[in-house]
């Protein structure tokens, strides 16, 4: 079965073409940006054949779905001879706020209760849809699938997800804790217990997804029980450009002091703030372990930063768990920058965490363990794939 994979964003289109059997092998993939603009990118990298690229006027998502479609079926750089190949499409929606608490197959009725949840996440459900929208217009005849970041952490309890405000918000409004990355979350605490030979549900693991959006989970007997991000992906670890945990005193004393508005908040809290704010416009962790290395005060300060909320986060959700028996690192940071594994690590070994600098240092981009062999907790390094996942579930209710 062959599977189209959709993360649409508000100006952007990710995309795979995985074909789903015994193993999951993908056939192409790519990437649109600057949809809507006067002029758009494509990226386009198929299996066994050369990478392409163009600039080209991308009016809206429908076109840049039918670009990518012409793309896979091209004669000279295609991978497959008609769409008829393609048997479903799975799409990743941002938000499925209390109404979906798994992947679903899209019909009229889901796509109305996505359009109602707009105001939760009006940055990229909205787009989500449109990717759906536009699909079911150019391939009507083939099931899709919506996938939801949200939906892993619905098994929260609600002493996690409530937020100490007044209750009729959570009543009439649904503001409380969702979390995000939970497919990623999803698909590498099994992983993970399957590499360190611990049985998923009698286990406590804490999932560390670390990138340019960053959030820890606590996934006890395989369910999450706890997340680092909350309302909105803004909430938690400290992000490429977002704030995460801040005294919101401090956003209402600058909001008056700068004269701010909602809308200059919004934008102040998730693209002004993060390691981008420390470092003065550093925000890959490869420059800012560099900048560190070289004395930097503010790359230092960042770095350090950053590894003390992941550190404070591990505290808490040992807590919460009763103990830990494994700590994840996955996304960008985490399976790449060991650097900043080892400072996160530092100082755990009073709850059974021993890290093993030399195989932490060895491990880059790959699985495996980077504990110390007498370590209680397990270690490990993990990559994540939540193309794949979304292809996953696509495949199990699509067959």
């Amino acid at each position: 079965m062959k599977i189209l994979v959709l993360n649409c964003g508000s100006s952007s289109i990710k995309y795979q073409l995985i074909e789903m059997g015994n193993e999951a092998k993908v056939l192409a993939k790519g990437l649109l940006e600057r949809i809507g603009l006067e002029m758009g990118e494509f990226t386009h990298r198929p299996d066994g054949k050369e990478k392409v690229y163009k600039q080209i006027p991308i009016a809206n998502h429908k076109d840049g779905i039918n670009l990518v479609l012409q793309a896979l079926t091209d004669a000279q750089h295609g991978v497959i001879n008609s769409l008829k190949e393609i048997d479903a499409c799975g799409h990743r929606v941002a938000h499925g706020g209390e109404v979906f608490k798994e992947s679903v197959v899209v019909g009229a009725k889901e796509k109305e209760l996505i359009r109602e949840l707009f105001a939760l996440a009006p940055l990229h459900n909205p787009a989500n849809l449109m990717g759906i929208e536009a699909m079911a217009e150019l391939l009507p005849t083939i099931p899709q699938i919506a996938v939801f970041d949200t939906s892993f952490h619905q098994t929260m309890p609600p002493e996690a997800y409530l937020y100490a405000i007044p209750y009729e918000y959570y009543l009439n409004d649904k503001v409380r804790r969702y979390g995000f990355h939970g497919t990623s979350h999803r698909f590498v605490a099994p992983k993970a217990a399957q590499i360190a030979g611990i049985d998923i549900n009698n286990s406590k693991i804490i999932s560390c997804h670390l990138g340019s959006g960053a959030s820890v989970c606590a996934v006890k007997n395989g369910q999450s029980v706890d997340t680092s991000m909350g309302f909105t992906p803004v909430e938690g670890l400290i992000m490429g450009s977002r704030c995460g945990n801040l005294d919101l005193g401090v956003l209402l004393y600058i909001a008056e002091k700068e004269n701010m508005s909602i809308k200059d908040m919004n934008n102040f809290i998730n693209k002004r703030c993060g390691l981008a704010a420390i470092t003065g416009g550093v925000v890959d962790m490869r420059d800012i372990i560099a900048g560190k290395q070289a004395g930097k005060e503010r790359e230092t300060y960042a770095f350090d930063m950053f590894a003390y909320r992941v550190k404070e986060y591990i505290g808490a959700y040992a807590a919460v768990m009763g103990g830990v028996d494994i700590i994840l690192f996955t996304g960008g940071i985490g399976e790449n920058a060991w650097l900043q594994r080892e400072a996160i690590c530092n100082g755990l070994e009073f709850i059974g965490a021993k890290l093993d600098k030399a195989r932490n240092e060895a491990l880059a981009g790959k699985d495996g363990i980077i504990s110390q062999p007498e370590s209680r907790v397990k270690i490990l390094s993990v990559t994540t794939d939540e193309e794949l996942v979304i292809a996953m579930d696509t495949y199990k209710l699509a067959k």
